[in-house]
C-alpha cells in the first residue's frame, strides 16, 4: 500500500489517496482522487509515477464517500484508463452526477436553511456557495455501487467494505488485515487534525450525529490497529474515535448551556453561540452540527421542537448519552 498526498486548500488540507496493488496481478486500485484541479491531476501523475504507474494504469478506483474533495477526480481517471469506480449505494447516485439526487439533495438543502433560522440575505448566497464547491463536475464516471460487507481483491491485501455514516449517508471505509492487526482505510470517518462536520456536510441523514455515534461505536468495537484517513496520516483509531465522541458530548453540553441561558433558539442561533462568525462553507456546516445535536438531544427526549426552535424539557445525562453508545456496534 502507497500512500500519495495531494495538496488541496479548499477543505481539511492535504489529501490522502491510497494506491494498492502494483505488485501482483490484482487490479491496480486507488482509493480517492482528490479534488478536480489540472494541479492536483498533475500530482497525481506524479505521485503515481513515483511507484511505476500512471493514471492510465489504474483499474479501480474506491471512492470512500461523495464529496468533491475525494470523488473529483474519479471521472477523469475512468475517462483515461477505463477504471471501473465503485461507490457506496448511499452515495453512488451522486458521484454519478445524477441530476434527480442532486436537485433532490439541493431542495433539502434550501429548505434546511430556511428551518435552521439562517438569516433570509444570506440563503442564497450560502446555498449557492454550497453548490459551486459541492457538486462535482468533468467526465461523469459510470459507477459501481457497493455494499458494507463487499470485498476487493488487491493482491497482497483484501478489503472489505465497512459502512461508517455520519458525515455522508454512504462513507464507507476499508478494512484489511495488515501486519500487526486489522486496519482501516477510514476516509473522513475520523481525521487527526480535524473533527468531521455532521449534519451540514450532507443534509440527507435524518440524525446524523446518532449515525456517527454508531460509527465511532464501530470503530471502537472492532479495535483497528491504525487507521489510513482521507487527510493527513495514520492515526489510533480507537483514541481519535474515543476523542471525536469526548467532543461531541462536551459540544452537547455547549449547546444545553445556550438553552439554558437564551431560552427557545434555533439552529442558527445556537451555532451563533458556539462558533461566533463564520464564513464560506462554514455558514452551512456550523448550523448543520448545532441542527445534529439538537436534533439528536430531541430524539432523546431532553429537547423539544416548537416550530423552527428548540427548548429544553429535561436536564440530559450526557454521560450516558453518549458513553452507552461505546458499547454497542451498529
Amino acid at each position: 500500500m502507497n500512500r500519495i498526498r495531494l495538496e488541496n486548500s479548499e477543505f481539511e488540507g492535504e489529501n490522502s489517496v491510497y494506491l494498492l496493488g502494483t505488485d501482483t496481478d490484482a487490479p491496480t486500485t486507488l482509493i480517492d482522487t482528490s479534488v478536480r484541479k489540472p494541479e492536483t491531476l498533475d500530482s497525481l501523475e506524479s505521485g503515481l509515477a513515483d511507484y511505476g504507474c500512471s493514471v492510465g494504469d489504474v483499474d479501480r478506483v474506491l471512492v470512500t464517500h461523495w464529496h468533491t474533495d475525494h470523488a473529483g477526480l474519479a471521472g477523469t481517471v475512468q475517462a483515461r484508463s477505463d477504471a471501473a469506480v465503485f461507490v457506496h449505494e448511499d452515495d453512488a447516485a451522486l458521484v454519478a452526477q445524477d441530476e434527480s439526487a442532486w436537485d433532490a439533495i439541493e431542495t433539502r438543502q434550501q429548505r434546511l436553511l430556511d428551518e435552521w433560522g439562517l438569516p433570509e440575505h444570506i440563503q442564497d448566497p450560502v446555498f449557492q456557495h454550497a453548490r459551486k464547491i459541492g457538486r462535482l463536475d468533468g467526465p461523469e464516471p459510470t459507477v459501481e455501487p457497493f455494499s458494507a460487507g463487499d470485498r476487493f481483491d488487491c493482491g497482497d491485501v483484501e478489503l472489505e467494505a465497512v459502512h461508517l455514516p455520519g458525515h455522508t449517508a454512504g462513507l464507507s471505509g476499508f478494512a484489511f488485515d495488515g501486519d500487526s492487526g486489522r486496519e482501516l482505510f477510514c476516509g473522513d470517518a475520523l481525521l487527526g487534525n480535524y473533527t468531521p462536520n455532521v449534519g451540514g456536510a450532507d443534509v440527507r441523514l435524518e440524525n446524523p450525529l446518532a449515525a456517527y455515534l454508531d460509527t465511532l461505536s464501530h470503530v471502537v468495537g472492532e479495535s483497528y490497529e491504525r487507521a489510513w484517513p482521507g487527510h493527513g496520516g495514520p492515526l489510533d483509531p480507537t483514541g481519535r474515535a474515543r476523542e471525536i465522541r469526548d467532543h461531541h458530548r462536551d459540544r452537547a453540553g455547549d449547546v444545553i448551556d445556550v438553552l439554558e441561558r437564551h431560552g427557545p433558539t434555533d439552529p442558527w442561533t445556537v451555532g451563533s453561540h458556539l462558533f461566533g462568525d463564520l464564513d464560506g462553507i462554514h455558514l452551512l456546516h456550523g448550523p448543520g452540527e448545532s441542527y445534529a445535536h439538537l436534533r439528536h438531544l430531541a430524539e432523546a427526549g431532553y429537547v423539544e421542537r416548537v416550530g423552527d426552535e428548540y427548548e429544553l424539557v429535561e436536564q440530559p445525562d450526557l454521560d450516558a448519552l453518549f458513553e452507552d453508545r461505546m458499547a454497542t456496534s451498529p
